[in-house]
């Protein structure tokens, strides 16, 4: 009996900590205020960077009528696709990952930022 609570109780914690690292697109669409002065989520104009909208999927440096720079370009030259494990190790500290960008971003720090963030970018209209 111990053994089926505990076993129980691992499951439940689990499914409830899945849940939460989905994040909230309403908190997610404040985050992105960050990024708002250069690009844009909810429609496909492209401002000093590209259009977000339906980035999640979305190969690599693939908006078009966006000049990417020559390292954005080669960072996604492999097929790369911007699913939700690489907006995550890209959004910490974009330089970083793709040096010579000319993103000046430094980063989002925080993993509760980034679930949200990435909650919104999957689906701004959730946010309204």
């Amino acid at each position: 009996m111990k053994l089926f609570c505990l076993t129980l109780a691992t499951i439940i914690l689990a499914s409830g900590s899945g849940a939460l690292a989905d994040g909230n697109p309403v908190v997610g669409a404040a985050v992105f205020r960050k990024c708002a002065a250069c690009h844009t989520a909810t429609t496909r104009e492209n401002r000093v960077g590209p259009s977000l909208m339906g980035i999640v999927g979305r190969p690599v440096a693939s908006v078009p009528d966006y000049n990417y720079s020559p390292a954005m370009k080669a960072f996604g030259a492999d097929g790369k696709i911007w699913d939700e494990a690489l907006l995550r190790k890209y959004l910490p500290a974009p330089q970083s990952l793709v040096k010579g960008i000319r993103m000046t971003f430094p980063g989002l720090k925080s993993d509760k930022d980034l679930d949200n963030l990435i909650a919104y970018l999957r689906n701004p209209a959730a946010a309204q």
